[in-house]
């Protein structure tokens, strides 16, 4: 780490200088970055009026696109970022200046091999759009086409491995010093969150995730996705058909010119529950910059840079949370939890049952014009945080892309319930779950895997018998309560033989008592005081066994 915090020395600084700036000193110092206390104190006093959200922004903003898209993937984990936080973060853009023409240029011809002159008709020098990664021109190919080109920025690929590996050392930092950082892993969030950005930087990526969902609508006039041009594509250069219309947020202007508000927000929610319900691959960052209005009410989407992934079983365990949720059934939401493997030995679940069935209530017989579905996750997550359940990051981006989306629904018509649009998606799914066909096709594929596990065991018998034979296996069983099981069982049948003892003793001292009573004579045998001697004799063992079960300290 210390080769890296070198390598990297002049980025380090400025990540710190950062901080500092902006009052978060503590933070600093307890990483160990720096060994003073004085930056604890706000350099400025215009700083104390602003919130700690407020300051993350400034922070995550002045460092660049490898920390923007980081706040704006925080942004999505309600589970765990306050409110407060969130809100900041959601309003992080990629505010940046485009690079010259000069460089557009060079990075098209060398990806695609050949001048502009000789590829394109034209080419406007103007950038149409521009962003941290990236910026977008369009042009006009030899097919007299229209099309928008996407171009990495120069040099970002280098900026965002240093990026990614001071991260990866500050998320390590935090593990070792903050018992939060431990408990969310937030180093594994660091890991997938470099996974993330790192395949939005290969454009092949993005172009085959459009036209993985492209393919979802194939069939549906109401709906659209940019078609990719791949002969004139790379890993950095995408080149897409050009869509022109107007941004789904623009309301006054749909009205103006005659578009159907409802039509449009029923085409894009049912678009986008399909994308997760059914197919679970859907568009994960669907804000208003990256949906554009067709006439006819067409809804395009645009940039699938990043998308969410759901399997089968997760989407049934969404649906069976927001069904239950919907029910009020605490025990449904507690079972669905705990078949995701989300509820270990370490939660309290007397609280966490309480602090569910005030959810329900919240939500129980409400109608479902009433009810925000990306709220209502959202909910569930909170609770789930509050009792350190950690929530799978894909379902933290699927909360995040519903209220998106609910946000757009609500401002195109207030009325429209994203809950009951996505109630015949929930029967759909539940319906093919429970489906004889998929019930025998899931009973014929565990019987499979059975099977080969069953055709490796003689494999895996003659392997164990061979390291057996070399003397090789050890077996090492450490079980912590054992000593304190069999220190309980001994006091267990000392205790036992001591009541057996004594209750014999008892009876056969009473036994000989009462005949000697009876014959009004010792009992003597042999010339022996039977019972004076067995009187002895017993209290002697009793004696003995007394202080052999004292000895033991097991009494």
């Amino acid at each position: 780490m210390f080769r890296k915090r070198l390598k990297h020395a002049h980025r380090y600084q400025e990540i710190i200088n950062a901080f500092l700036k902006n009052g978060f000193g503590y933070f600093i110092y307890r990483l160990g970055l720096s060994e003073s206390k004085a930056g604890w104190k706000l350099p400025d006093e215009n700083l104390n009026l602003r919130s700690n959200g407020e300051r993350l922004h400034t922070i995550l903003q002045s460092l660049g696109p490898t920390f923007i898209k980081l706040g704006q993937i925080a942004s999505t984990r309600r589970d765990f970022v306050p409110d407060e936080i969130v809100r900041e973060l959601e309003k992080l853009q990629d505010q940046v200046t485009p690079f010259p023409f000069d460089r557009v240029r060079k990075i098209v011809e060398a990806e695609l091999g050949d001048s502009l002159e000789n590829i394109f008709l034209e080419f406007n020098e103007t950038p149409l759009a521009t962003a941290s990664i990236g910026q977008v021109h369009t042009a006009r190919l030899p097919s007299q086409e229209v099309v928008a080109i996407k171009v990495q920025r120069p040099d970002i690929l280098p900026t965002v491995e240093t990026d990614l590996e001071i991260l990866d050392d500050l998320a390590r930092l935090m593990e070792a010093r903050i018992s939060w950082a431990r408990r969310y892993q937030i180093r594994k969030m660091i890991d997938e969150f470099a996974k993330s950005l790192r395949a939005e930087l290969d454009y092949n990526s993005e172009g085959r995730n459009g036209e993985r969902i492209a393919k979802q609508f194939i069939d549906d006039q109401g709906f659209k996705v940019p078609r990719i041009h791949w002969e004139f594509s790379t890993k950095r250069v995408l080149t897409m058909d050009f869509i022109q219309g107007i941004k789904i947020n623009h309301y006054k202007q749909l009205d103006d010119e005659g578009y159907d508000r409802r039509q449009i927000a029923e085409r894009l929610a049912n678009s986008m529950l399909h994308q997760i319900l059914i197919d679970g691959f859907y568009h994960g960052d669907p804000h208003p910059g990256n949906i554009i209005i067709l006439p006819g009410n067409v809804v395009a989407l645009m940039d699938f840079g990043m998308v969410g992934r759901l399997e089968e079983e997760t989407k049934y365990q969404f649906a069976s949370l927001v069904i239950n949720l919907k029910r009020g059934s605490t025990n449904g939401l507690i079972k669905t939890l705990s078949d995701m493997g989300l509820l270990t030995d370490e939660i309290d679940m007397a609280p966490l049952r309480g602090d569910i069935d005030e959810l329900r209530n919240k939500y129980y017989d409400i109608p479902l014009s009433q009810i925000s579905l990306g709220g209502a996750v959202n909910d569930l997550f909170t609770v789930a945080n509050r009792h350190q359940v950690q929530i799978p990051p894909e379902f933290t981006m699927l909360g995040k892309a519903l209220l998106t989306m609910e946000a757009i629904v609500e401002g195109l018509d207030p009325n429209f319930s994203i809950m009951k649009a996505a109630e015949p998606f929930g029967e759909k799914l539940f319906k093919e779950r429970y489906n004889p066909k998929n019930i025998a096709k899931n009973v014929w594929n565990q019987f499979i895997e059975s099977a080969e596990a069953i055709a490796e065991l003689p494999k895996d018998i003659r392997e164990v018998t061979g390291i057996i034979k070399k003397g090789k296996l050890r077996l090492d069983i450490n079980i912590p309560e054992l000593q304190v099981f069999l220190h309980k069982l001994d006091q267990i049948s000392n205790r036992l033989s001591f009541s057996i003892i004594l209750l014999a003793f008892s009876i056969i001292m009473v036994g000989l008592i009462i005949g000697s009573a009876i014959g009004g004579e010792t009992l003597i045998l042999w010339k022996i005081p039977v019972i004076e001697i067995g009187f002895v004799v017993a209290t002697l063992m009793f004696l003995l066994m007394l202080y052999t079960i004292f000895r033991s300290g097991k009494m």
